[in-house]
């Protein structure tokens, strides 16, 4: 690839993951008991740390899609952005393998839902999409119209 476009095309992922998580994030924090609901519907944690986890959730989603969006700690927010990606496809897949009728919740809402009503596969195609260009950006994070430092290139001897 051409190293002039890889600015260009970091900014583009940090845009898009940025974008999503806030979103996500933005959507959950209104209903409080909607993300506790998501979050009990996979049945993988304990009791105890459903709450913490719906409700620490959106505030992780948007403190990262904001990193992203400005531009600083971009490295770290796409490591993070990566790991939450990751968890969240281990998620949905267990609760596709398992037969669970649930709403994802990853935008808001979530809990159970009709049978035949699941979205597990374009979930799943939507997080790896997602996870491919958040490892892309954690490789390559330095981008265009970042509130951080831009990385100088080491001088090369001839």
């Amino acid at each position: 690839m051409r190293s002039d476009l890889r600015p260009w095309l970091a900014l583009a992922a940090r845009l898009l993951l940025g974008g999503v998580f806030v979103v996500a994030g933005l959507l959950k924090l209104p209903d409080p008991a909607a993300a506790v609901r998501a979050v009990r519907a996979y049945r993988l944690l304990p009791e105890v740390l459903v709450g913490p986890v719906a409700f620490g959730l959106p505030v992780v989603e948007v403190a990262v899609g904001l990193a992203l969006l400005a531009g600083v700690f971009v490295r770290t927010a796409a490591v993070a952005s990566a790991l939450l990606l990751a968890v969240f496809l281990v998620g949905v897949g267990s609760a596709w393998a398992r037969g669970l009728q649930i709403d994802c919740g990853c935008f808001g809402g979530g809990g159970q839902v009709q049978t035949g009503q699941t979205a597990y596969p374009a979930e799943v195609a939507r997080d790896t999409a997602l996870l491919l260009v958040a490892l892309a950006l954690a490789r390559w994070p330095h981008s265009r119209f970042s509130l951080a430092p831009s990385r100088q290139e080491p001088l090369r001897v001839q």
